[in-house]
């Protein structure tokens, strides 16, 4: 029987907010690893029939340790000395070394998928469970509280509302990976040596475009008993400014004349058409490729060299599990308020899984992208050889 594992408002302190190339929230496989874990201790646990897949993460509250103007600048402390300099240097009685680290604290829920028919032991279970997670580490954080731990059948619609509502307000971490393959095929449309770095870029640069001044002329066509020109001119607008003016424009514009009256107006008109340095501009915010609180994520790794056994590679965690040097894996997000999810496949759809495929390890909402395969990931996956050799 499938059902769903609550775990409501789990609050993190100290958690890493630095995922790859990207910051302000943990990597989705921060929370996986959370659930693998647990689901290793029910395996080693009386509760051995029972099994925890894949989790959907929603976010209630954060606070990264940062500070300056921008928040740009993440907090630093001075921890106890590990390093051999820093032992010595406390020794003959001087501070250790200050460590910048990307923290924060924050208030996650996880809905799990559970399997197993677990009969009377309910509340033993939900007990021993969240006794488990108090004692783990979430995304290197210590769990300081959880609210509640609750399950709620999968299938059923009333307890599909019981689990939106206990969910409330908060937003689910949504991938949208096809969003970037499809802009990415947009970018080699219009670029053959564009590259997918670059797409994923465009998702997450705020990027400001000039425009002249055009405040006159605005005010003037507006003014003007036709519409049609204003029409035009509103068209105009809602593209990227270029030197493309429509010609309905230029020929109203061109015939217009001076006069004390319109002579700022006609001013500014040439400057538009012909901005120079010095030309006065309005600037706005270019629009992302595609709608919603999209965000940048990290979803895995990928391998960059064959696996080696273990006594091939120094300095390894343990003495028994083969090696393999990775890099990591980037896309896109999107959080989605709960509110949006509509029924219990919407909440299918937002649970995360593993996803091991020729040297990719990657963490995918594999209900929801399934039926989305394009031939564009294909060709994107054989542009990198996992197993190529580093030269």
């Amino acid at each position: 029987m499938t059902q769903y594992l609550l775990l409501n408002r789990i609050k993190v302190q100290n958690a890493n907010a630095v995922s790859g190339f990207t910051w302000g929230f943990p990597s989705i496989t921060h929370f996986l690893g959370f659930t693998h874990n647990l689901s290793l201790k029910l395996g080693r646990s009386k509760y051995q029939g029972l099994s925890l897949n894949g989790c959907a993460v929603i976010a209630h509250e954060h606070h990264v340790h940062t500070f300056g103007k921008y928040n740009d600048r993440f907090l630093q402390s001075k921890n106890p000395a590990y390093l051999l300099g820093d032992v010595y240097k406390v020794a003959q009685g001087g501070a250790p070394s200050i460590v910048e680290e990307g923290k924060m604290n924050m208030t996650v829920s996880l809905a799990i998928e559970f399997d197993g028919f677990i009969g009377r032991e309910v509340s033993e279970l939900l007990t021993w469970i969240k006794h488990q997670c108090l004692v783990q580490r979430l995304a290197g954080g210590s769990v300081l509280a959880i609210d509640d731990v609750q399950l709620f059948d999968s299938k059923s619609h009333q307890d599909f509302f019981k689990l939106k509502r206990a969910l409330m307000p908060g937003f689910v971490l949504m991938d949208r990976a096809n969003h970037l393959a499809e802009h990415y095929q947009s970018c080699l449309d219009n670029n053959s040596e564009a590259e997918q770095l670059e797409a994923w870029l465009d998702f997450i640069a705020l990027k400001q475009q000039a425009r002249p001044a055009s405040a006159l002329i605005a005010k003037h066509l507006k003014g003007l008993g036709d519409t049609k020109l204003h029409d035009i001119w509103l068209e105009h607008l809602t593209q990227p400014y270029s030197e493309n003016i429509p010609q309905e424009l230029t020929v109203y514009f061109s015939q217009l004349e001076e006069t004390k009256k319109t002579k700022s107006l006609l001013k500014q008109w040439n400057e538009y058409v012909n901005p120079t340095n010095k030309t006065a501009a309005d600037w706005k915010f270019c629009d992302k490729p595609n709608s919603g609180y999209l965000v940048p994520i990290m979803t895995g790794y990928k391998a960059i060299s064959p696996v080696y056994e273990n006594n091939e590679v120094a300095n390894t965690r343990d003495s028994e599990t083969p090696v393999c040097f990775v890099e990591a894996v980037h896309s896109v997000g999107e959080w989605l308020g709960v509110n949006r999810l509509k029924d219990n496949e919407a909440i299918a759809g937002s649970l995360w899984n593993y996803e091991y495929d020729d040297g990719w390890y990657l963490c995918k909402q594999t209900k929801q992208t399934e039926k989305h395969e394009s031939s564009l990931e294909q060709q994107v996956a054989e542009l990198f050889d996992p197993f190529d050799e580093l030269i």
